[in-house]
């Protein structure tokens, strides 16, 4: 399907009969869209044509055992490996065309990424690691680091390094610093792994809360049932294929990019 002037058509989300009766919803554009990806190494195939969305505001968790495909994907998504058939969308471009160098560009903006160890540059303050995202994209961002620190509780702590922090303290700024650039989408690899239940809590909460009501699209990596029951949706993954999902987005409207004509 072609967009006008002959462009191909980004991925949106149709009304669905199955919900004509609550609401109509109109052409939606995923915060993040996948098309029928393929993706392996060497001789092994570790996607089978794998095809998601995510709205914006909406919260999708990913579970599957280990090998199943999960950080294959995870990478894809966050442009951070090219598929070797398939689409990438964030927030209605296609980046999986992009060269190296845009895509990267591209994603400093549009994505936020938080994995299971924090990552915070240890000789920078706790303030400097949430702009950090910021100086990628040639601002300064410190009003809106402030902003962040705050709405995790850490803003009396920004002055400081991160070794002084607790291991939840250090996940609560890896949560802010993905939030920094007000992302289309926040990617998530198991951001709870490391942490005791208490903090995992504490983080999974701000992590969730925050994004939603920011706006951004979720989609997390877990293993921990606990975190994916905080999710609209779970996906789950096996041998490269989702062959299960629980939840439904938007009263019953397909999370699929359309289908190409």
């Amino acid at each position: 399907m072609l967009a006008p002037g002959g462009a191909p058509a980004q991925p949106h989300l149709h009304d669905s009969p199955a919900c004509a009766t609550v609401h109509r919803v109109t052409t939606l554009v995923p915060a993040l869209a996948a098309h029928n990806l393929r993706h392996g190494f060497g001789d092994t195939l570790v996607l089978h044509g794998v095809s998601l969305a995510v709205l914006p505001g909406e919260v999708v968790a990913v579970s599957g055992p280990s090998g199943s495909g999960k950080s294959t994907l995870l990478h894809l998504l966050g442009g951070l490996d090219t598929p070797q058939a398939g689409e990438v969308w964030w927030a209605g471009e296609r980046v999986d065309t992009l060269g190296t160098q845009a895509r990267a560009g591209r994603r400093a903006g549009r994505v936020g990424l938080v994995f299971q160890h924090h990552y915070l540059l240890e000789d920078l303050s706790v303030l400097q690691n949430v702009q950090v995202p910021a100086f990628l994209t040639g601002q300064d961002g410190i009003s809106r680091a402030r902003e962040l620190l705050a709405r995790v509780g850490l803003a009396a702590r920004e002055a400081e390094l991160p070794r002084v922090l607790s291991g939840g303290e250090r996940q609560r700024v890896a949560v802010a610093r993905a939030l920094a650039t007000r992302p289309a989408v926040v990617l998530a690899d198991e951001p709870t792994g490391s942490l005791d239940r208490a903090n995992a809590d504490i983080v999974a909460r701000l992590l969730l809360d925050l994004a939603r009501a920011e706006g951004a699209g979720v989609l997390l990596v877990t293993h921990d049932d606990r975190l994916a029951a905080r999710a609209d949706r779970v996906l789950h993954l096996l041998d490269g294929r989702i062959v299960e999902e629980e939840g439904l987005a938007l009263s019953a409207v397909s999370s699929q990019p359309a289908a190409r004509e």
